[in-house]
């Protein structure tokens, strides 16, 4: 089942809909996360008829690593992305999303799946120049994580039914028709129940929680 958000041209309210093909079956306005905390009865009517927490979690492709960091400024799948004045290197970090679909604390790593609603996919744009300058003089916070939109996410969030194995999907990024990286999720490092694990052990999850699971390698920037 795919599941998406949406605005009608007729309403800038939005709504919970469900892909089938080409055609969207729209389940009336409302948020994802409430459709989400409904648990299986929600999503079985959802099949018959935004984020709290955002994580991310780099240092988890062997050909990339990066910073941990939170609190990822998102906006929708199709959106334009404005480019700040004066950025010459602009990053595109295609990455692998679990979207958290009931409350989750103290999760064993056996357990974990259990808590997943389903899959989606980020691009996490980052603003090279202004990283470098932060790095350089010693911030241990990168503003080129934190610019409005730069977070592109979706377009829908496949359920977990349509997954067979989370740990064996290809990601692929294109720039201007492209393909710049072609990765497979099974080079991560860390797998999601080591991550829901250890998070959880501190931190309780919401349905609609966001865990964005790092880039992968061959990460490059736009001039």
């Amino acid at each position: 089942m795919r599941l998406i958000t949406f605005c009608r041209t007729d309403n800038p309210a939005a709504h919970i809909g469900v892909r089938q093909g080409h055609r969207i079956v729209d389940l009336g306005p409302g948020r994802m996360k409430d459709l989400l905390a409904a648990g299986r009865a929600g999503l079985e009517r959802a099949g018959q008829a935004d984020a709290d927490k955002f994580l991310c979690v780099g240092k988890n492709y062997r050909q990339h690593l990066a910073e941990l960091r939170a609190n990822e400024l998102l906006t929708g799948h199709d959106a334009k992305v404005a480019r700040p004045q004066g950025i010459t290197r602009l990053d595109y970090e295609p990455e692998l999303v679990f979207v958290i679909g009931k409350r989750a604390l103290g999760v064993k790593q056996a357990d974990a799946f259990d808590y997943i609603a389903g899959v989606t996919i980020l691009n996490d744009l980052t603003d090279r120049d202004a990283q470098k300058r932060e790095v350089a003089s010693g911030s241990r916070f990168w503003t080129g994580k934190n610019i409005p939109g730069f977070g592109p996410l979706g377009p829908e969030i496949i359920t977990m039914d349509e997954i067979r194995d989370a740990y064996d999907l290809w990601m692929t990024c294109s720039v201007n028709g492209q393909e710049r990286m072609r990765v497979n999720t099974r080079d991560q490092i860390w797998k999601l129940p080591v991550i829901l694990e250890h998070f959880s052990r501190y931190i309780p999850f919401e349905p609609g929680d966001l865990f964005s699971t790092g880039a992968p390698g061959g990460v490059t920037y736009i001039v």
